[in-house]
């Protein structure tokens, strides 16, 4: 008896469960992940992607593709620039910008007009090469001979005509350990081959060098990924072993990255308390505290932070908990002002994934910069007519590195 009730509830269960979904009308299949709930909410999405998929007459239809652009419209109907659905191409490519690895042969490479122009082109032909910018120091295309100013006009015996730089970086690039071979034109000379074997490349996002007498550290900051936290801890260090006080933190330009790496940057000097606070969706709030592993957090160490329009996100986390704790002095700029956090997911090999906002982040003082930035403590404007090479920017850093009173500034309010 047991048995046959348990049959004639499921039974009445699947029915009611038909009728439910006969009721929607023209909607004649299930709706698969739609809880009972929502049912009348998505009828209309299911409807529309039915009726595409049974009886569109203009050619064969890609349902992945049909799955990609509703995922995307998502995305873009949260009116957030920072949340978007990424095919599977962009997704990766996104992630190995930011992690500041890849698989391929390590050379910058942009289009460039025949004559050297300055006309912009996209597309690679007669009117749009394919350029080397430089092989990055170490690389395999440094090994093998590539120069800058080398035009790639094939890879592995194809033209890149037709394609854009992405596409060809696409193509150049591939699994550590296997070979790729680039037709190159150089000068004036007859097209040669070179036969490249890819590695992992790690991008050089830190720039540093030894100013006034070496006497001062300048370290410039392209990026965070999880490299640049070790180039930048790996050049704080060893300025310390040199007996190096001053510093210069370099973020102008900088659109930033990892959290993470924010975090074990702006521990190399504040060595502890609150870097950033994060406020969940649910509005709880939790606070991300420095690592305490940083080799210039003395009272006797002096920074100076450079920052501009382009500063954002990472950046001015890193900047904005300087400048809450007292360590460091903001020079330049106002800052882009990117004050949320995004969380990256795949949702599979085949689909893509997405970046999500779900956070946002506020300085150690609870100051939220989104669409306000962070004003610099001493202003300077670079003029746009500034001769070539100059940098008042950086100039008036060390001006105010030399003046122990300039400082001597408050933390921020």
């Amino acid at each position: 008896m047991l048995a046959v009730s348990i049959v004639v509830v499921a039974l009445m269960a699947g029915t009611g469960l038909f009728l439910s979904g006969y009721s929607l009308g023209s909607q004649q299949a299930s709706t698969p992940g739609t809880g009972a709930s929502e049912t009348t909410l998505f009828a209309p999405f299911w409807d529309a992607y039915h009726a595409i998929t049974e009886r569109y007459a203009g050619g064969e239809v890609d349902r992945q593709k049909l799955v990609e652009g509703a995922t995307k419209g998502l995305f873009d109907a949260l009116g957030d620039p920072y949340s978007e659905y990424l095919t599977s191409e962009e997704y990766r490519d996104s992630l190995e910008g930011l992690s500041g690895k890849f698989e391929g042969i390590g050379a910058e490479i942009a289009t460039q007009a025949p004559d050297d122009s300055a006309t912009e082109c996209s597309t690679l032909g007669p009117d749009c090469q394919l350029v080397v910018i430089a092989p990055l120091a170490g690389s395999p295309a440094e090994k093998a001979g590539i120069r800058p100013g080398d035009v790639v006009i094939a890879v592995d015996g194809t033209s890149v005509d037709g394609l854009t730089a992405a596409g060809a970086r696409d193509i150049i690039r591939g699994p550590k350990g296997t070979t790729v071979r680039l037709t190159i034109a150089r000068d004036d000379g007859a097209p040669f081959d070179l036969s490249i074997t890819r590695d992992i490349i790690e991008s050089r996002e830190v720039e540093t060098r030894r100013l006034a007498s070496d006497t001062v550290s300048y370290i410039r900051v392209d990026g965070f990924s999880d490299p640049a936290a070790d180039q930048v801890a790996d050049a704080v260090k060893a300025a310390r072993a040199d007996g190096v006080k001053d510093f210069v933190l370099d973020l102008r330009g900088n659109p930033g990255g990892y959290v993470t790496a924010a975090q074990e940057i702006a521990s190399e000097f504040i060595g502890s308390g609150t870097i950033f606070w994060q406020e969940d969706a649910d509005g709880s709030q939790v606070a991300t505290e420095s690592t305490g592993a940083g080799s210039a957090t003395g009272d006797d160490i002096d920074l100076v932070v450079l920052v501009d329009r382009g500063s954002a996100s990472a950046s001015e986390i890193v900047a904005g908990a300087l400048q809450d704790t007292g360590r460091g002095v903001l020079i330049g700029e106002k800052t882009f002002g990117k004050g949320t956090v995004q969380q990256w997911t795949e949702l599979s090999p085949d689909a893509g994934g997405y970046r999500l906002t779900i956070a946002r982040w506020f300085t150690p003082k609870k100051r939220w910069i989104h669409h306000v930035g962070l004003e610099p403590d001493v202003p300077v404007e670079t003029p746009p007519d500034a001769p070539a090479g100059s940098d008042p920017v950086l100039d008036r850093a060390l001006e105010v590195l030399a003046d122990e009173a300039a400082l001597g500034l408050e933390p921020a309010a």
